[in-house]
């Protein structure tokens, strides 16, 4: 079974940055989930896709992949884009748009 190793991304509802320089291994699923007809969990015998790792940078995953023979897909982070604004570009006097509320 193939591991999956990437850099985790910033969460949608926040705007910083934090918790976004770990790298994670991560194993796929392996067997079909069921649903437990008395209580209505879902549940799956494969113990192995609960298992997350994290590691300071993408050499060391890559490392500890190595190390115990685990194959491994590596998706590197798509870089971020960044557009400075200033709120007084909305009031400048050689806008293109007009300003209106």
């Amino acid at each position: 079974m193939r591991a999956r190793v990437y850099q985790e991304s910033k969460t949608a509802t926040q705007s910083g940055q934090a918790n976004t320089h770990t790298w994670v291994l991560e194993y796929g699923q392996t067997q079909p989930r069921h649903v437990d007809t008395l209580m209505g969990w879902t549940g799956s015998r494969d113990t192995l896709s609960q298992v997350r790792l994290l590691f300071p940078s993408q050499e060391a995953a890559v490392a500890y992949a190595m190390h115990n023979g685990i194959g491994y897909d590596l998706e590197l982070p798509v870089p971020r884009i960044r557009k400075p604004k200033a709120y007084a570009d909305n009031f400048r006097c050689d806008r293109i748009q007009n300003w209106t509320h």
